[in-house]
């Protein structure tokens, strides 16, 4: 047996903490390693075929039936279709199954012609060409065909068709600059770097000659984390091993830019790429209307079991007098005296629930769904939620919660970026005490009017100008910036008075406007050359420094550090970070003075950094070298190693100064909180920037006034007494003011009421959420809660992404279940966008991680207010509407139909026409709603951006409540007493017909439903404010369709049909004067209730929305005659 294989196996099933399972080994070029090396095992993986369709040719049909019937009400209709099937029941099966098919063919159509575009987007990229490395020869083939291990020549411009290795570049220092628009929407160039052992293959002999081996974790869905390493082989047998990052990585979907071409090795292909592994869709969703209307479908069905239950009952104790059970006209059969009587019963109640069945409307949800979807488009269109700046417009990524947008009770907002623009201006550095204002840089534009180094403070001495020239070496130095000497890149930042034109490019703005900043200061970074970087000092000579290490920013740490070498053989590691992760780790420097200057710029909104530093000997460096190497090349949780290795060497630091970076607020972001806040949202800001700069920004966008009281819950306060104490104290101090009033429980801006603004970092909401020694944290939890709700508004500081999620979390399952809403712009706010009810991604410079996870994103967060105030309120008045509309006109629909069982003998006689009963819910009744849920304006525009508080009216789900909703129904039943018993006095009384002739049952009917189907569309007439000529068309369009189909229907002779019960039926009721005016009277009569109700309302109980709109009539009248007496003096003295 192999002794290699044997070893290998041991290796990789023995080898201690590393967690071969979950690896994958991949030969370069196919290539087997060196004899003796590691033994050869093929692996199996997939083509490079992506599939993003869910049905095919074959299966679509069962497939996509299977799915639709999984949804309550098509399952509950396709069970009646089939009883109606089976057992003789009163009415024909085409009645609900005709509705039924409607609703599933058009539903298949929309989901098939969608599968159709991806089948088709899917054969564009699989069919496309790829080139590719093959016994040294360059071959095209088509990327369907690519195989893990294969080496691929990507060129400019061209699309990455797998996730590849980067081997080399045409770029000498093994570089290559990337765009990921397709991927997260970043359309700003990162830069990716080669394998430093391969970098120097510009051939294609060169790389086909590649022995290599790489070993790397299974497909993961993360797009910002890859871990690997791969294995070297060159003439000796012991490989080269060097890890494998982000960094070196290149993902399917993104697009090479500025470097004329690239050699990779393909890792992940066809439905392993992290592109594909992120096809799959977020958790689902659900409004609280659609809550509401699951319920209110709950309870119709117990109505409809109980009514037929009632029915059979009845039915039973009718037929108990033999006379009545078997009458002389209509003998059973002997088989029929002989069936069970319990099979009876059971076959009658199923009789009296497919009659009665139209009590649940099948079509509400197919309304629904293309209300949801085509009313999306009012926030894509509208023009005032478009940034010219930006050119970015409005997005909808999901349709399913526009109603929630009018129900938001919590706004989480982010800081950075979201609130500000992320649009960094250096303002100041302090060195050793000493401060520097450089003339103003912002975005790589001098500001008119400044010149010079205005230092605030006297100039260091001899002994400190070292310091100074340390720190301004640090900017220069410790940063990920890359430098383009091309004017021509995506998002240019220009270095201004430099001797070339330079475009810096990084994805933190901090680190430009430094640099940027620093510059003005005398020293200029230039360029990353050959692993050494280049900076111009104030002699204008240019200094070189060998990069050595760069231990990464992240979230946790908050901080990152290089280590160089410079030209005369000194290593210094220089760390920058937040004053609350270096100053621990300082053991020398002016701390107090530039903590002091930290904390002033900290209150005055600034962003602040801290620089440190320390040299290190080489025999220090070799044992950082050692244990980073350990961390970097592991497989199995690198981070936590690559975290405790970073601990260890950023330690015992001396500090040399901080600097101050202000980012603006955004353009009307005050204007909006406030309006917020009037609208009766509470908006918390969750950031990870330090107190008092998130206090100040707070101040400016006026989340705080001037007269609120802060609250602090910090661990400074904890430190000084127990979190226990620190907690009932808050909840003392917010109680004692409330007392036995009850707080506006949205905002507390009550003039009479003190004002009071909390104020929590992370540190105290770990110990918050901590649970106790007992076991429990919900006591901590309640009280922290109760201290929220009383407060206007809260600032959560120095927050982890994850605790923002948390936050949200807390509030959403709080005993209340407010409706909560997380708008963020940056990949940290991800979590909280996708906890909340509501995302909304701001399209910000921090890329579009957070507007691809949410379920809508804005340009700026000024936008937010239209978003809420007016599309929000549009869409829940609409839809609440539209399902209250449903329920009462299927309840004035189906309770005659229970009435009329009275007077039949229970016997199930319809009393309604099939076509009626086919086409009441398609046909008659859909369109009028459907528009008006669409675009319907109980106010105006300008009414509602005015006045926010008329969010309020609708708050809690105001108008799917069950007071509303029983109003609705018992309005139905009300309706169709009046129908029922108007036309049966009528009958009852009269002969209506000229020559006497008395009309039967089919006429009896379709009187019942003429005057039902008049009332309930002059019901919505009523109802609708906003009138436009295509109101006026579908409203009235179809009650003449109703009229133009009844006469058709009965009075044509129709071939295939085998009896024409409703021949002449309508003409013959229309050409009776009774009839005529019974039909008028019944409307009238049934839309009567509804009116006074509401003029009642309006004089004696106006909400705020009512008295809005009789001001606004009022105005219109008075407009009105102003303009007839100014028309009518004009013409007189004509």
């Amino acid at each position: 047996m192999d002794c290699s294989l044997v070893r290998t196996l041991v290796h990789r099933y023995c080898a201690g903490e590393e967690n071969w399972v979950d690896s994958r080994t991949i030969y370069v070029g196919h290539r087997e390693p060196p004899p003796g090396a590691e033994a050869y095992i093929p692996q199996r993986h997939p083509d490079n075929r992506i599939v993003s369709s869910k049905y095919t040719f074959w299966n679509f049909i069962p497939k996509n039936l299977f799915e639709q019937f999984r949804r309550i009400a098509n399952f509950y209709f396709l069970i009646i279709f089939l009883v109606q099937l089976i057992i003789d029941t009163p009415t024909s099966p085409v009645t609900s199954g005709l509705p039924l098919f409607f609703v599933i063919t058009v539903t298949a159509i929309k989901q098939g012609y969608e599968d159709w575009l991806r089948h088709k987007a899917d054969n564009a990229m699989n069919q496309c060409p790829v080139h590719f490395i093959q016994h040294g020869k360059l071959v095209r083939k088509q990327s369907r065909k690519l195989r893990v291990g294969d080496i691929v020549m990507v060129k400019e411009d061209e699309t990455f068709p797998c996730d590849l290795i980067f081997l080399s570049s045409s770029r000498g220092d093994g570089t290559c600059h990337v765009t990921t628009a397709s991927l997260d929407g970043e359309s700003s160039h990162k830069t990716h770097y080669a394998v430093q052992d391969t970098k120097g293959f510009h051939t294609e002999e060169d790389i086909d000659g590649l022995h290599a081996t790489i070993e790397c974790e299974q497909p993961q869905p993360d797009l910002y984390k890859f871990v690997g390493r791969i294995n070297v082989y060159n003439d000796r047998n012991d490989p080269v091993v060097r890890p494998l990052g982000s960094e070196n990585l290149l993902l399917r979907g993104a697009t090479l830019k500025n470097t004329e071409k690239i050699f990779g090795v393909a890792i992940y292909t066809g439905m392993e790429t992290k592109m594909a592994l992120n096809y799959q869709s977020k958790s689902q969703k659900r409004s609280a209307v659609e809550k509401s209307m699951n319920v209110f479908l709950i309870v119709y069905l117990c109505i409809l079991i109980s009514k037929a239950l009632i029915n059979t009952i009845l039915k039973y104790v009718w037929q108990s007098e033999p006379f009545r059970d078997e009458p002389w006209y209509n003998q059973k059969t002997e088989s029929e005296r002989q069936r069970n009587l319990f099979l009876r019963a059971f076959t009658d109640f199923l009789a009296f629930m497919v009659l009665f069945n139209y009590i649940i409307p099948v079509s509400m949800y197919v309304t629904v769904e293309m209300q949801k979807f085509l009313g999306s488009y009012f926030i894509t269109w509208d023009e005032e939620m478009f940034d010219e700046d930006t050119g970015e417009g409005p997005l909808v990524n999901t349709s399913d919660l526009n109603e929630e947008l009018g129900q938001v009770e919590y706004i989480f907002t982010d800081k950075t970026g979201t609130l500000t623009e992320n649009n960094m201006e250096f303002k100041e550095c302090c060195i050793e005490g000493h401060v520097y204002v450089p003339h103003a840089v912002c975005n790589g534009q001098v500001l008119p009017g400044t010149s010079g180094i205005d230092m605030i403070d006297s100039s260091p001495g001899a002994g400190a100008r070292e310091r100074e020239e340390l720190f301004f070496r640090a900017l220069c130095l410790c940063h990920t910036i890359q430098v383009k000497d091309d004017d021509d890149v995506d998002g240019p930042r220009k270095s201004p008075d430099s001797g070339k034109s330079c475009v810096y490019i990084s994805s933190s703005p901090d680190e430009v406007a430094l640099v940027e900043g620093v510059q003005r200061l005398g020293f200029t970074y230039l360029r990353l050359k050959d692993n050494y970087m280049e900076i111009l000092n104030r002699e204008n000579d240019v200094e070189r420094f060998e990069l050595l290490e760069i231990l990464s920013f992240d979230s946790v740490r908050r901080r990152m550090s290089v280590i160089v070498k410079s030209a005369t053989g000194e290593i210094y590691l220089f760390c920058k970070g937040a004053d609350s992760s270096i100053f621990p780790r300082v053991i020398e420097g002016k701390v107090d003075q530039i903590r002091a200057r930290v904390e002033r710029n900290a209150v005055e909104g600034l962003r602040t950094l801290c620089v440190a530093y320390k040299r290190l000997i080489p025999e220090e460096y070799e044992g950082v070298c050692a244990l980073l190497q350990a961390a970097k090349v592991a497989l199995q949780d690198r981070e936590r190693k690559l975290a405790e290795a970073y601990e260890q060497v950023e330690k015992d630091l001396i500090l040399l100064g901080a600097t101050a970076v202000e980012d603006r607020l955004q353009e009307k972001a005050a204007d909006t909180i406030e309006a917020l806040q009037k609208a009766g949202i509470k908006v918390w800001v969750l950031t990870g920037d330090k107190m008092e700069t998130a206090a100040a920004t707070c101040y400016a966008c006026k989340l705080f006034r001037r007269n609120t009281q802060l609250l602090e819950l910090t661990t400074k306060k904890i430190e000084e007494q127990s979190l226990h104490d620190v907690l009932f104290e808050l909840s003392k101090t917010v109680l004692r003011h409330s007392g036995s009033l009850t707080r506006d429980n949205f905002s507390g801006l009550s003039a009479d009421m003190q004002d009071y603004g909390l104020i929590i970092d992370g540190a105290a909401l770990s110990l918050i959420m901590k649970p106790r020694e007992d076991g429990s944290c919900g006591n901590y939890r309640e009280l922290f809660l109760e201290i929220c709700r009383n407060c206007s508004a809260v600032l959560c500081c120095r927050m982890a992404p994850l605790q923002k999620a948390q936050i949200v979390k807390l509030i959403k399952l709080s005993k209340e279940h407010p409706i909560t809403l997380a708008v963020g712009d940056g990949a940290n706010d991800v979590s909280m966008i996708l906890e909340a009810h509501v995302g909304i991604g701001v399209i910000g410079k921090e890329g579009r991680q957070a507007a691809r996870n949410s379920d809508y994103a804005v340009p700026k967060f000024k936008h937010l207010k239209k978003m809420l105030l007016v599309h929000g309120h549009f869409y829940y008045i609409r839809i609440s509407e539209l399902v209250q509309y449903f329920f009462y006109k299927n309840v004035c629909f189906i309770f005659p139909q229970f009435l009329y069982q009275f007077f039949c003998g229970f016997s199930q006689q319809t009393l309604y026409d099939t076509a009626y009963l086919t086409l009441y819910n398609i046909s008659f009744t859909s369109l009028p709603i459907l528009l008006y849920s669409l675009m319907e304006q109980h106010v105006s525009i300008d009414t509602l951006r005015r006045d926010p508080s008329l969010y309020r009216d609708i708050a809690k789900n105001a108008l799917l409540r069950w007071r509303v909703f029983i109003y609705w129904t018992f309005l139905g039943v009300f309706d169709a007493l009046v129908f029922f018993f108007g036309a049966y006095f009528m009958f009852e009384n009269t002969t209506v017909t000229s020559n006497g002739q008395i009309f039967g049952n089919w006429t009896f009917g379709t009187l019942v439903f003429t005057v039902m189907v008049f009332t309930v569309t002059l019901k919505l007439a009523l109802d609708t404010h906003y009138w436009t000529w295509i109101n006026h068309f579908v409203i009235w369009g179809s009650l003449l369709f109703y009229v133009v189909f009844s006469l058709l229907w009965g009075g044509i002779i129709w071939p295939f049909l085998n009896y024409q019960r409703m021949y002449y039926v309508f003409i013959q009721m229309l050409s009776s004067g009774p009839a005529w005016l019974l039909i008028i009277l019944l409307i009238t009569v049934s839309l009567l209730p509804d009116v006074l109700k509401k003029v009642l309302s309006r004089q004696l109980w106006p909400s705020a929305t009512e008295r809005v709109q009789t001001k606004s009539q009022c105005l219109s009248v008075e407009q009105s005659t102003i303009f007839m007496l100014s028309q009518t003096s004009s013409s007189l003295s004509f």
